[in-house]
């Protein structure tokens, strides 16, 4: 495994047909295996309209890097999952490019992409220049980023300039944790996706490209108590007829990891997925309301928070403890 210092002239690991169509996709590409792209929600935060979900954890949109460094790289073939799936899905990578250098350059694609807005008569000035200095990174755009083996010093690389980060996982490379925790490079937010509530259902729905996959994400689970700086949160896409059932045992699972918070966030017909799956799927957000109320009662967590525009309700196990902003949504 070599560790590359330069990005000049590296090309990018990617296929000559898949390059395109991350680039049609609004995608900018950086370096060998990582990507960044402008997200819905820092474009209206932008024009000084709607934040995304996440500023219940005090997430400003429009200052928010969305990246990943393992682009088109991920164990998991999830039938819910809006990206296109191709044979360098899941394949070995054997040079990397160094944790300084991807965030240098991701932060320049981004405000390449940012800078017709500058232009536009909705967006003011202020606004303009603070969104050309990015202040939080979500490592959650493609891919399983844990499979980037410099995880935990990219993480530590974005918290030394400054910026928040939130790292989102599927959770099948628990010693990845292991390495964060043990060399204090822990995420501002960490978030395990759970996506079902036993094994079975779990690779109905992922069809992984691992063995071990449900024991790999127990023992991520059981990772989350060692994170003491992070705040942990348990993920649930929940898919009508496929994952959307058994919370008492999701409950179990949240109670076992001791998550900080459960958002349980309604799948979305969008993408790819809808050549896998039917229109009715999707949830409605009342369905999810009464899913994540149904896990409150065997948790001892509490709702505290649905957000209907981006499908989503919140539960938390010391809402007073988790530093949430929940009156702006």
């Amino acid at each position: 495994m070599m560790l590359r210092s330069s990005l000049s002239q590296t090309g990018t690991s990617l296929g000559p047909v898949t390059v395109p169509r991350y680039l049609r996709a609004g995608y900018r590409l950086v370096g060998r295996h990582s990507g960044i792209q402008i997200c819905r929600w820092a474009r209206t935060a932008l024009m000084g309209r709607r934040l995304c979900y996440k500023r219940w954890y005090g997430i400003r949109s429009h200052r928010c890097l969305q990246f990943t460094p393992s682009l088109q790289f991920c164990n998991l073939r999830c039938i819910f999952c809006w990206r296109f799936h191709t044979v360098e899905r899941f394949k070995s990578e054997h040079i990397w490019d160094a944790p300084d250098l991807i965030v240098d350059e991701a932060i320049v694609a981004q405000r390449k992409l940012l800078t017709g807005f500058k232009a536009n008569p909705h967006v003011t000035e202020k606004l303009f220049e603070e969104s050309m200095n990015p202040t939080h990174v979500a490592i959650s755009l493609d891919g399983e980023p844990t499979l980037y083996p410099f995880i935990a010093p990219l993480i530590r690389e974005i918290s030394r300039r400054g910026m928040t980060s939130f790292l989102v996982t599927n959770g099948t490379m628990p010693n990845r944790l292991e390495e964060m925790v043990e060399c204090q490079a822990e995420p501002t937010n960490l978030y395990l996706s759970l996506y079902g509530p036993d094994s079975r259902t779990y690779e109905n729905v992922t069809y992984p490209m691992i063995p071990d996959v449900w024991q790999r994400v127990l023992a991520s689970l059981r990772l989350m108590r060692r994170f003491e700086r992070s705040r942990t949160i348990l993920r649930l896409t929940l898919v009508k007829g496929q994952n959307m059932h058994s919370p008492e045992r999701y409950s179990e699972l949240a109670m076992e990891g001791s998550a900080d918070l459960v958002e349980l966030k309604g799948y979305s017909w969008l993408g790819e997925s809808k050549q896998r799956l039917p229109i009715n799927a999707m949830p409605y957000q009342s369905e999810i309301r009464e899913f994540a109320k149904e896990m409150a009662k065997t948790t001892g967590y509490e709702f505290v928070a649905e957000d209907t525009v981006s499908r989503v309700a919140l539960l938390a196990r010391d809402p007073s403890a988790a530093g949430l902003s929940l009156g702006t949504l």
